[in-house]
């Protein structure tokens, strides 16, 4: 190109404030090629293990907080790039060989994606225990349950409570679904019509953890179904911790007093001294809406792309990022809120009228040889 980019355009265009976050995934993966370039004999043995040094030296560069990119730094793989010409000289421009931006994106970003769903599952089993002794502390204590948000018939606690654990189970399938779309290696595509380099991809799987290699380079390097089934995963998360935390504000109000919030997860009014507002649970309702947008924002940006590589699709990032960080926000804190709950037995049975008994009423006239239909109007 004879000609800068325009100012404007590199502001626009630069990433680094939120792919920098990628330096571990994208060492890995440049670790991982090193050797791969070594066994195709592009590479000698002293320029790999150059790079090898090289490359770690790097990570440790870009793991302190305090590192400052550079103006040239437009992308964390430019800024590896320099920082690893900077330790190695020369040697560092031949770790490009056969290998494109935009399949090294690509690894980086399904890489990173696989690991976050490892700490995604670890957060939400943490919250699926609490849930889980909670229902154990209430197995047995008897309270309404609900239907269009009137009085139905008897449950108790502990089943109340799993109706919220099971959904968390689910959302852990989704992730591990999520990781295992993530888990194809786009590597060796180059920029969409694969490297002409004897590239064992096999290996490079193996080596950083890929359950398989994509079998199509065009596409491999503009798939991002994996994002969206990662979205997706977080949005029904966080459509279903809203729906419980919706439940707990509810109950834990002084019109049902089933429950007591522990003021840690409480906020207070700047005007009214007697105010408890349940803060934790209306921030995860809160969430939800959020979560759900970056799902429908990535498909909006997705659905219009040709095949091969775009530069829309450097949006991709920002919303699984985001997504990612706040379900880790979310999560502890519903744990620590779950397991400080207070329960109110005696509030809990006093709102059980007999009128909620007219189900068993009438399931005991079907057993005495009344039609169902009749013993429902009897019962009614």
């Amino acid at each position: 190109m004879g000609k800068e980019p325009d100012a404007a355009f590199s502001r626009l265009s630069d990433s680094f404030s939120f792919d920098r976050r990628l330096y571990g995934e994208d060492v890995d993966a440049s670790l991982a090629w090193a050797r791969a370039l070594g066994r195709a004999r592009v590479l000698t043995e002293s320029e790999v293990e150059a790079l090898v040094a090289g490359l770690e030296e790097v990570r440790g560069t870009l793991a302190d907080p305090a590192f400052e990119p550079l103006p040239t730094d437009e992308d964390i793989h430019t800024a590896v790039e320099r920082l690893l010409t900077e330790q190695v000289g020369p040697v560092a421009g031949k770790l490009h060989t056969g290998r494109s931006r935009n399949d090294q994106v690509a690894t980086d970003f399904r890489l990173w994606v696989m690991r976050a769903c490892d700490r995604i599952e670890v957060a939400i089993l943490d919250l699926a225990r609490a849930m889980a002794q909670s229902a154990r502390a209430g197995v047995d204590l008897p309270m309404p349950g609900y239907t269009h948000m009137r009085p139905a018939q008897p449950v108790t606690w502990g089943h109340w409570m799993l109706s919220a654990f099971w959904p968390l189970i689910r959302s852990r399938d989704r992730f591990a679904l999520a990781r295992a779309s993530a888990s194809v290696l786009p590597l060796g595509s180059a920029a969409l019509a694969g490297t002409a380099y004897p590239i064992d991809r096999q290996a490079i799987a193996d080596d950083l953890g890929f359950e398989s290699v994509s079998p199509n380079s065009i596409d491999a390097i503009s798939d991002r179904d994996f994002a969206v089934e990662y979205l997706f995963a977080a949005a029904m998360l966080g459509v279903n911790l809203s729906r419980h935390a919706e439940g707990l504000i509810l109950y834990s109000g002084p019109e049902y007093g089933f429950v007591e919030l522990d003021e840690g997860y409480t906020s207070g009014s700047s005007l009214m001294p007697q105010k408890r507002n349940p803060g934790a649970l209306e921030l995860t309702r809160a969430k939800a809406g959020r979560l759900v947008g970056h799902l429908t924002g990535l498909l909006t940006t997705l659905k219009g792309l040709p095949s091969a590589y775009d530069n829309d699709l450097q949006e991709d990032k920002p919303p699984v990022f985001d997504a990612h960080d706040t379900l880790l926000e979310v999560l502890p804190v519903l744990t620590g809120l779950i397991g400080t709950l207070q329960l109110h037995p005696s509030r809990m049975a006093a709102a059980i009228t007999p009128d909620m008994l007219s189900t068993d009423l009438a399931d005991y006239l079907v057993g005495k040889g009344l039609p169902f239909r009749e013993a429902h109007a009897v019962a009614g």
